[in-house]
């Protein structure tokens, strides 16, 4: 199945959160059938960053977003667990510092865009920069509208540069982020998860809704695609969203570089070691 073509974001069309069932399993009907069609996908994963950071043409941008719970923390360490880690840079942006609120919004993220060869992942992003702040009314709807128009230009600029932009929000329903706080109050290796500020959001859930589909449509486009990808069943969550990103990175066509040595000159000096450390014993 073609999980891009499913969850794309079109721009020309109207999104609606609520019409998308944060449950459905669209191409896999088990656990188990996730399971081998996730590890098939890590090892694409795997063969791809290799070539993207041997070639050094590519960069990768992989965006996360989504309520609190929604399972950011999860995707990344599921579903790109393949990935290794000398190549991949994780970036969580969190309230500013009085230090980046001198400055642009945008001043605190562009060091942390990727460079060639290297994956980079935002653990929340940009982004919260037109909703959080949209939701609590700290900028107003001037702002927001200029904010989303420098996102495009800014996610344009990565995209000009190399970098294939891949942006996914996590679709989870109310009943299961509740579902997922409670498990945090029961799982004594989950409590320290446990803000006050995720119940202190539980009133603004339709305002977050409204904001995210609007941020959405205004910032989707083919160079920096945002999927709605369900994300009630964290087994399917990861088998969509590891696949998406494995299609795309073969869609580069992508090819190991040329040896920038004389192989057969190495070759030789090789065995002539070998001859040379055998003839001395």
């Amino acid at each position: 199945m073609d999980y891009r073509k499913t969850f794309f974001v079109e721009p020309d069309r109207k999104l609606k959160l609520n019409d998308l069932d944060p449950a459905s399993t669209p191409g896999v009907e088990s656990k188990q059938q996730a399971a081998d069609v996730l590890e098939a996908a890590r090892q694409r994963l795997a063969h791809q960053q290799n070539l993207l950071y041997a070639e050094k043409k590519h960069s990768l941008l992989i965006v996360l977003q989504g309520t609190d719970a929604a399972g950011k923390d999860g995707v990344i360490a599921r579903a790109f667990a393949s990935f290794n880690a000398q190549g991949v840079a994780v970036a969580n942006f969190k309230e500013p510092t009085s230090v980046e609120l001198a400055h642009d919004f945008l001043w605190r993220v562009h060091p942390h865009a990727p460079t060639k060869g290297w994956v980079a992942i935002f653990n929340r992003s940009h982004y919260e920069d037109v909703l959080i702040t949209r939701v609590h009314k700290l900028i107003d709807e001037k702002t927001v509208i200029d904010r989303i128009a420098r996102i495009r230009d800014f996610e344009t600029l990565l995209a000009e540069n190399g970098a294939t932009i891949l942006k996914f929000f996590l679709h989870i329903s109310k009943e299961e982020q509740l579902a997922r706080f409670e498990k945090r109050l029961l799982d004594p290796e989950r409590n320290w998860k446990i803000s006050e500020a995720d119940y202190a959001e539980l009133p603004f859930w339709d305002d977050y809704v409204k904001a995210t589909e609007e941020a959405l449509n205004a910032t989707s486009t083919m160079r920096a695609p945002w999927y709605v990808i369900p994300s009630n069943h964290k087994w399917f969550r990861d088998v969509a969203i590891s696949t998406i990103v494995a299609d795309a990175l073969e869609d580069l066509g992508m090819r190991f570089p040329k040896p920038s040595v004389d192989l057969d000159d190495i070759r030789r000096k090789y065995h002539a070691a070998l001859l040379a450390e055998k003839a001395g014993k």
